[in-house]
C-alpha cells in the first residue's frame, strides 16, 4: 500500500469522524487507538475493518495502512505518540444476558462506562446493559478505559427494566442491606443496577427492583465504576474463575 502522507487524506478524514458520536452512529464503527487495544482485539478474535499505523512499524495486519507520523498524529484522539489505530464494527447484543448482568443508568462519564466494562470482564459478567443517559461505550475515552474489554464483553441497550435477567439488585449509597455474594456459585440470574454517583438511580428504577443493597464504606459514596467493580467482586468471590469464564462465553 502507498504511504499516507497528508492529514487531509479522505480515509483519514473518515477516521477522524469516528471521534464523534454522530460519526460512529452513521458508520456503525469505532476506532481503537494504541497497540494494547489492537492486541486485545486480536485476542478476542475481533478483526479490524481497516487500520492505520506509523510507517515502518508493521503493526496490525494486512488491512493496516502506513501513515507518516505527522498525519497519524493529526487524527489521533490521544494527541501524540500514537503508533496504530484500528477501526472495528460495533457489536450490540439483542438484549441483556445472564446469569450476571450489570445495568448502568445515567452514567454519563465515558471513563466510568469503560472501567465498568473492564470490571465486568475481570469478574465474568455475561453482559453490560446501558439504559438512559449513559455515555457511548464506543467513544474514544470509554474504549481506552475498557483496556480491551470492549472487544470481549457483550453490550446491550435497553429501554425497559423488564428485559434485565433474574433478580434485580439496586446499588444505593447508604441504603438497604449490605451487599452479600452467593455462598458458592450464582444460584440464579442476577442484574446489578448502578447509577451515577451524584444522581443515583431514579425512583422509577428503584421501584422496579427486587431489592436495594449498599456497599458498606467509610466515606459517603463511590463513583459508578468503583461501585460496580466492588459489587461484581462480592457477587463472584466464591465462584471459581473457570465458572466465571463459562458464564461470559455462554453470553457471547
Amino acid at each position: 500500500m502507498t504511504t499516507i502522507t497528508s492529514p487531509h487524506n479522505l480515509q483519514l478524514k473518515a477516521l477522524r469522524r469516528l471521534q464523534s458520536k454522530r460519526g460512529r452512529e452513521l458508520a456503525g464503527r469505532f476506532s481503537a487507538e494504541g497497540e494494547d487495544l489492537i492486541e486485545a482485539a486480536e485476542r478476542a478474535g475481533r478483526e479490524a475493518v481497516e487500520g492505520y499505523r506509523l510507517a515502518g512499524t508493521r503493526l496490525g495486519g494486512a488491512k493496516f495502512h502506513d501513515v507518516e507520523a505527522q498525519a497519524l498524529a493529526a487524527v489521533s484522539a490521544l494527541g501524540s505518540s500514537t503508533r496504530a489505530i484500528g477501526v472495528y464494527e460495533q457489536r450490540w447484543a439483542s438484549g441483556p444476558a445472564g446469569p450476571l448482568c450489570v445495568y448502568l443508568h445515567g452514567v454519563g462519564d465515558p471513563g466510568n462506562v469503560g472501567t465498568v466494562l473492564r470490571g465486568a470482564l475481570a469478574f465474568g459478567a455475561s453482559s453490560v446493559a446501558l439504559g438512559s443517559g449513559c455515555a457511548d461505550p464506543y467513544g474514544p475515552k470509554a474504549v481506552r478505559a475498557s483496556m480491551g474489554a470492549i472487544f470481549a464483553v457483550a453490550l446491550a441497550r435497553t429501554d425497559t427494566l423488564e428485559e434485565l435477567p433474574g433478580e434485580r439488585i439496586a446499588l444505593v449509597a447508604g441504603v438497604g442491606e449490605p451487599l452479600r455474594g452467593p455462598g458458592s456459585a450464582l444460584a440464579g440470574a442476577v442484574t446489578l443496577l448502578v447509577g451515577a454517583e451524584r444522581e443515583g438511580l431514579p425512583e422509577a428504577v428503584l421501584s422496579a427492583c427486587d431489592r436495594v443493597a449498599q456497599i458498606p464504606i467509610a466515606s459517603e459514596s463511590l463513583n459508578a465504576a468503583m461501585a460496580a467493580t466492588v459489587a461484581l467482586y462480592e457477587m463472584t468471590r466464591s465462584v471459581a474463575p473457570s465458572e466465571r469464564l463459562a458464564s461470559r462465553v455462554r453470553a457471547s
